[in-house]
């Protein structure tokens, strides 16, 4: 779920392809958006996420990630009008992604503190990243993104993963490249790519006072992992995959430079697919101030921890379940909301 800035509706995104809206504490009984003729949902695919830019209340667009009747990943930009619905006639495709397994869709997009859609995306599926995407900085898989996804001209330094040799540089781009990129200018490497080596970032987030990042990257077989950027260094990072599954040894055949360490692991013991959350900012709750609070899917306990870029302090249990643990949201005035694949959604109030 995501709240628009500037408006006090929450949206909720459903698997099989429809966006919902909750208006006044009641779910309005006509979707937002409906493409679920466009969208495959077997497994763990399906639309998986909307992000609202920064100006959302003068430019009335939105971005929705989704897995289409092919398999392959899209990121789609459209317009809603003045009372939240959105006009499904407006798409404009920003990004494709191909060769996707029907697991690790990554999924996520989330505009930043500086004002970039940021897009989390998996390795590509299969058991043990067979292509080795997770290493490669001429994939767009394994990746956390930074684009800005404005229709822009001549003047864009790439296009969309479907560019052709035979483009020109005379046609309109879906979506232009930040300059300070940490691979811009490497050759080889795609310039969209602001973090590597992760396997399925479910989910990512922002401190909204720091801008520090926070990773959930769901394991393969051993370890699941909470991986840390410091405010400032959000970009560059190589967090290890396939050379590493966690802290372990995964592929003896990758090499990843310069890699960076979780901050925390768990083992199968306690969970089995990560789902990432938010640091708590929520004044309501000045027990839970900075704190990490994330969950697993199959364990459904939420915990919360203290993070820094070297470790993970005073990892502990809140007490609390939710069944079916599918994702988190943050509204505009920090409360954390905590989303169940069974229905509901919850948030998070004082004791």
């Amino acid at each position: 779920m995501a709240q628009p800035p500037g408006s006090a509706d929450l949206y909720v995104v459903e698997q099989p392809g429809r966006l919902r809206i909750v208006r006044d504490d009641r779910i309005l009984s006509e979707p937002a958006l409906d493409i679920s003729d466009q969208v495959s949902d077997s497994g763990e695919q399906g639309l998986l996420s909307v992000a609202f830019p920064p100006d959302f209340q003068s430019s009335r667009l939105l971005y929705v990630y989704f897995t289409g009747n092919e398999g392959d990943q899209h990121v789609v930009e459209y317009r809603a009008d003045d009372g939240g619905a959105v006009d499904e006639g407006s798409a404009r495709e920003v990004l494709r992604m191909d060769d996707f397994a029907s697991n690790h869709n990554g999924g996520l997009v989330l505009f930043g503190p500086d004002g970039y859609l940021y897009i989390g995306t998996g390795d590509g599926g299969g058991s043990g990243d067979p292509e080795r995407n997770g290493q490669d900085l001429g994939s767009l898989l394994g990746k956390i993104l930074r684009i800005d996804p404005r229709l822009t001209s001549t003047a864009a330094t790439n296009t969309a993963a479907e560019q052709t040799a035979t483009e020109t540089a005379t046609e309109q781009r879906p979506y232009s490249t930040p300059p300070d990129n940490p691979f811009v200018d490497r050759p080889g490497a795609r310039p969209e790519v602001c973090n590597y080596g992760l396997r399925n970032p479910w989910r990512f987030s922002f401190d909204r006072a720091s801008g520090a990042l926070s990773i959930g990257d769901v394991g393969q077989n051993t370890l699941e992992e909470i991986d840390y950027l410091a405010p400032g260094e959000v970009c560059g990072a190589n967090f290890g995959w396939s050379a590493f599954e966690g802290t372990v040894r995964f592929n003896s055949d990758e090499s990843a430079p310069d890699a960076v360490p979780p901050i925390l692991v768990y083992g199968r013991d306690q969970g089995c697919s990560i789902t990432g959350g938010y640091v708590v900012r929520d004044p309501a709750l000045p027990s839970l101030e900075g704190r990490y609070v994330y969950g697993d899917y199959c364990a459904g306990k939420l915990l919360s921890l203290r993070p820094t870029p070297s470790d993970a302090g005073n990892d502990r249990p809140l007490g609390l379940e939710v069944p079916g643990l599918s994702s988190f949201g943050e509204d505009n005035e920090g409360r954390i909301y905590a989303v169940s694949l069974d229905g509901p959604i919850y948030r998070l109030v004082p004791k």
